[in-house]
């Protein structure tokens, strides 16, 4: 059985290996789904994409958490809080941005002829 105290333990015991894993995660898989957004690549790719990333933010805001559950309030877990945040809300933005205009190449395409 997964238990929560060993888990956070574990978290900020090894904070800096973690964090220097997850930022760059973070920053690399969101900018792949921005850019698999921009260039209209299939949906199953950006869905993938910012599946993965967003497993990487929820991580990350799990480890600030077991942080702030020990009162450690500093700038450096607000800062990775608000990226966590952004990577979110950058994926969730491209998904629905995706949704919002399917037939945009479509229409592009039609006009250009």
């Amino acid at each position: 059985m997964l238990d929560f105290h060993t888990l956070a333990e574990f978290s900020r015991a090894n904070c800096i290996s973690i964090c220097a894993f997850l930022v760059p995660a973070n920053l690399l898989t969101t900018i792949l789904t921005m850019f698999l957004a921009a260039f209209r690549r299939p949906s199953h790719h950006l869905w993938l994409s910012a599946g993965i990333a967003s497993i990487f933010a929820l991580v990350m805001v799990m480890h600030v958490y077991s942080w702030f559950l020990v009162g450690v309030v500093m700038l450096p877990t607000y800062i990775l809080l608000a990226l966590a945040i952004t990577c979110l809300l950058i994926n969730s933005a491209a998904i629905i941005w995706l949704r919002l205009t399917p037939n945009l190449t479509v229409a592009i395409n039609t006009t250009s002829k």
